[in-house]
C-alpha cells in the first residue's frame, strides 16, 4: 500500500509540475524585452492598448485602419475606435472575465485543436483606461497587416458569427485563421502583433499584463 501511496504522490507531482513549469517560464520570457525598430522614423500617430481582465486588445482609431481591415466589418458611422483580439472561439464567447472560466474550458483551448476568433470591439470615444502608444508610419502598416491577415475570409468577405457578442450593438466575433494552443493564446497574438510591427514587446508571454507592461507609465 505504501508503494502505491508513493507512486500516486508521484504522478501528482508531476502533474502540478507541468503548470508550475509554465507559469515559471511565462514569467521569466514575460520579462524579456524585444527592442523596437523606428529607424529615426518619427511617431506621427496613436494607437491604444487596453485589457478586460483576460484578453488584451490592440485598439486603432478608424482613421488608422487600412481599407482592407475595415472593409466587411459591422459597424455604425460614430464609431470612431476599434479594439482587435484574437482567441479561441468556446473560451472566448464564454468566458469574458476570469470569473466565467471553467475547467473545461481552459482545458479545451490550451490542448485540443479548435476554431478561433478576431473580437472587434467599436467606442464612439476614447476611454481614459486605454495605454496611448506613438508609432510610425511602418509600424502602422506593419500592425494594420497583421490584424487582417487573423481574419478568415470566404472569397474576400469577412465571416460575422451571428449572435456572438459582449455587448449588443458593440462588437462582434469574426471567422479567424490559426489554431490555439497553450503557447499561442489571445495575449501572444497580441504581442506577436507588437514584435511583427517592430514595436516594443515581451519575448513571448501569455499575459495581458506582458502586452501592456512596455507601455505604462
Amino acid at each position: 500500500m505504501r508503494t502505491y501511496g508513493k507512486r500516486f504522490l508521484k504522478i501528482i507531482g508531476y502533474v502540478l509540475l507541468i503548470p508550475v513549469t509554465y507559469i515559471f517560464i511565462s514569467l521569466i520570457l514575460t520579462y524579456i524585452p524585444v527592442a523596437e525598430k523606428t529607424e529615426g522614423a518619427q511617431k506621427k500617430h496613436i494607437i491604444y492598448l487596453t485589457t478586460n481582465g483576460v484578453h488584451s486588445d490592440i485598439i486603432l482609431p478608424k482613421k488608422l485602419i487600412a481599407l482592407p481591415l475595415l472593409k466587411g466589418q459591422i459597424y455604425h458611422s460614430k464609431e470612431q475606435f476599434f479594439a482587435f483580439g484574437w482567441g479561441e472561439e468556446n473560451f472566448y464567447i464564454n468566458t469574458p472575465t476570469w470569473g466565467d472560466l471553467t475547467f473545461s474550458t481552459a482545458f479545451r483551448a490550451a490542448f485540443l485543436k479548435s476554431k478561433t476568433l478576431v473580437h472587434v470591439t467599436r467606442y464612439r470615444s476614447k476611454r481614459d483606461k486605454w495605454i496611448a502608444v506613438s508609432v510610425t508610419d511602418m509600424q502602422l502598416k506593419k500592425l494594420n497587416a497583421y490584424i487582417l491577415a487573423a481574419f478568415h475570409e470566404d472569397e474576400n468577405q469577412k465571416q460575422v458569427v451571428e449572435g456572438a457578442t459582449y455587448t449588443p450593438n458593440r462588437d462582434n466575433f469574426y471567422r479567424a485563421k490559426g489554431n490555439y494552443m497553450f503557447y499561442k493564446t489571445c495575449n501572444t497574438w497580441a504581442n506577436t502583433a507588437l514584435k511583427e510591427s517592430d514595436m516594443k514587446a515581451s519575448l513571448w508571454t501569455p499575459f495581458d499584463f506582458g502586452v501592456l507592461r512596455w507601455y505604462e507609465e
